[in-house]
């Protein structure tokens, strides 16, 4: 008869690897029903967090004594499968030998292995981060151009294979949902009222057309791109609270060189972008209300407290923005992330503010001042320019601030003074900033000409046929650069395409580059882009003719004769720094640097829109109706009136009435009770 001998070392064993390997299931199971909950608020993280640590693996004092029973300890499962791909399975007593390991190091190794396992498993939240910025640049002709900048970032990936993002933070959710659902991997909206004075103001930080300017570059997953294009225009609509939902087949195109990806990504396939403008759309509060609902803090605090609507939109010039797009994580971007840029541009001129004097202030300007930091911005700063008045001869500026910060902006290097609102100082003993600029002389000063510069108008007479001229000014003295030149024409001018010249110093320029798509009637408007080499300090006319088409009396406006907008030309170039336009070798520098001509800042990229255009088309006389109705309605009322009445009428004889006296005897008569007579 065979004996079993007791062996305690194999019992504790035993009873350390299933202790183990239940601890391991329930956290995976834990870990598991609570990755699949939906995470709606922000205290769902706080929750996983405090249940995976309570299912963490015991300590190893916390682990059964070998001496105790096995019997009496808890049984596995018969497998489990981790994420790591490690299999544990319990076995019986006759594979011990080989299932268990030997020594105190192997054993310490097992416990090392089940704790990686186990914080993998925890799932840390996304990291998000917001910025706020306002710069304020003193313009030469006297005026204050103001601009702000908020940028809120999410280290995550909307579209990660099995993952769907449920929690938002900072990012707002009405736009992380239609990432999502449209797949869009680069958004850029624009509202703009007015008009950009390039040779008054200079160049703008982010320019944008008048009117409402839209372009998006979808995923390569998009199968029907026009499907999705249609039913992002009405989306945004709702959520802007802006006419998008006009955005159509007839003024949407497909570019095949301008608007590349400013995100992070190598796409090449133009069938993927998608771009429309609509010249005529009216910025109003509406618009900006929904704008500043996106911010995290709104405008409760923060530099949105200026956004003031009725200081905004009484001003010369007002353009809104908000760009979604991909960038890196970190410098070897390995990973993405997605950010949200929110800008809003305003110009304030003396003679729309109403001011007698040449003094500003962020209270007159917004009727407000800044008096904290929006709480979930990690950096919050006002940037004033200050690179013309470097010894305060043009205008003083208070409080006074020892905090500078060079950059260069659009190849100019400019200085600017800094108010960092996340430090206490900034704001002084009462507790609120109010920038105070006030100027010392009333001449305006010599601004210098922007190296790129553009105007557009339309010439011919009559309503038969035009003609339409770019004029784009390249006012370097000495360097020559390329433009890429998008022109968008809608299908009721019919354009005349042999008809296109390019001229440049009264000589013929031609283009290295043509893309033209012909429109169709009521379906696609006109498409040409063109790569044009601009010689220095020299203007460049490109013109084409034209014909107007006749519309239906259905697809006129309510105001025919006020005319039909044509979207803004758009030029792409890089232009030659002005830091790299600095000949003199008799500024002292570090001869390393003085050497060869090229600068690091030798180029920079910009953007510039023309003004849109104004056309009259071929209008009936919408007065004629009018005429012919009331004519109509005469003639209806007269004529069948008549013989209507005189058909349905009933004739009855009329008796003669009685004379006075046999009255008066009827009424005595009557009172006496006797008959009448």
């Amino acid at each position: 008869m065979a004996t079993h001998r007791y062996c305690p070392g194999l019992h504790g064993t035993v009873l350390m690897v299933s202790t183990i390997a239940l601890v391991l299931y329930c956290t995976y199971a834990s870990a598991q029903n609570i990755l699949e909950e939906p995470r709606g608020e922000p205290e769902s993280y706080n929750e996983a967090n405090k249940v995976l640590s309570e299912a963490d693996v015991q300590k190893p004092d916390d682990i059964p004594s070998r001496h105790e029973d096995a019997n009496h300890s808890p049984q596995p499962p018969e497998s489990v499968q981790t994420e790591s791909g490690t299999r544990w399975e319990a076995t019986e007593g006759a594979d011990l030998n080989e299932a268990i390991p030997d020594g105190e190091e192997e054993e310490q190794n097992l416990r090392d292995e089940v704790q990686e396992t186990t914080d993998s498993e925890q799932q840390q939240p996304p990291k998000d981060q917001f910025q706020e910025e306002l710069v304020i640049r003193p313009l030469q002709s006297g005026d204050i151009y103001s601009s702000f900048q908020f940028r809120t970032r999410w280290d995550i990936d909307f579209f990660q294979k099995g993952k769907k993002v449920s929690h938002y933070r900072l990012f707002p959710k009405s736009l992380g949902q239609v990432i999502t659902k449209f797949s869009v991997r680069e958004l850029h909206i624009s509202f703009t009222q007015g008009y950009w004075r390039t040779m008054q103001w200079g160049q703008p930080f982010l320019s944008a057309p008048p009117g409402a300017e839209l372009w998006v570059w979808f995923q390569d997953t998009v199968k029907d791109v026009d499907g999705a294009w249609k039913e992002l225009t009405n989306v945004l609509s709702g959520i802007f609270c802006a006419s998008l939902n006009f955005i159509d087949s007839t003024n949407t195109v497909q570019p095949s060189a301008s608007f590349k990806p400013l995100g992070v990504g190598n796409v090449t396939n133009q069938k993927l972008l998608r771009y429309a403008v609509l010249p005529r759309e009216i910025v109003c509060t509406e618009n900006l209300t929904p704008w500043k609902k996106l911010l995290p803090c709104g405008s409760k605090a923060g530099l949105a407290v200026l956004l003031k609507s009725e200081k905004l939109f009484h001003s010369s010039f007002h353009s809104q923005a908000v760009h979604i797009r991909p960038v890196c994580q970190d410098w070897q971007c390995k990973s993405t992330a997605w950010e949200l840029r929110q800008t809003l541009n305003v110009v304030f001129d003396l003679h729309t503010s109403g001011q007698s004097k040449r003094e500003w202030s962020l209270f007159k300007m917004f009727s407000r001042t800044l008096t904290e930091a929006c709480p979930l911005a990690s950096s919050s700063k006002v940037y004033v320019d200050i690179t013309d008045n470097s010894q305060g001869e043009l205008f003083d500026l208070s409080p006074v601030m020892s905090s500078l910060s060079q950059t260069v902006v659009l190849g100019d290097r400019r200085t600017y003074s800094v108010y960092d609102l996340m430090t206490p100082d900034a704001f002084g003993s009462l507790r609120s900033l109010n920038i105070l600029l006030r100027w010392k002389t009333t001449d305006n000063a010599d601004m210098l000409r922007p190296l790129l510069h553009s105007e557009r108008y339309v010439a011919g007479y009559g309503l038969q046929t035009g003609e339409i001229h770019t004029l784009i000014y390249n006012n370097h003295p000495y360097r020559a650069f390329p433009v890429l030149l998008l022109d968008t024409v809608p299908w009721y001018l019919r354009l005349y395409i042999h008809t296109l010249t390019v001229t440049s110093k009264n000589r013929e320029n031609k283009p290295s580059y043509i893309h033209y798509q012909p429109s169709k009637d009521r379906l696609r408007p006109h498409l040409l882009e063109m790569l044009i080499q601009l010689p220095p300090n020299s203007v460049t006319e490109v013109t084409v003719q034209f014909e107007r088409a006749l519309l239906k009396w259905t697809e006129y406006t309510p105001d025919p004769n006020h005319g039909f907008y044509v979207g803004s030309s758009v030029i792409s170039a890089l232009v030659p720094s002005i830091v790299a336009m600095d000949t003199n070798s008799t500024h002292e520098r570090p001869l390393f640097s003085s050497f060869f001509p090229c600068k690091e800042e030798s180029t920079y990229f910009v953007r510039v829109y023309t003004e849109p255009l104004l056309v009259n088309l071929p209008t009936p006389d919408f007065s004629m109706p009018y005429n012919v109705i009331c004519l109509t309605c005469t003639v209806v009322a007269v004529g069948y009136g008549s013989l209507y009445n005189l058909l349905t009428r009933t004739f009855q004889v009329e008796e003669p009435s009685p004379g006075l006296a046999k009255r008066l005897a009827n009424v005595i008569r009557r009172l006496r009770g006797v008959p009448l007579l």
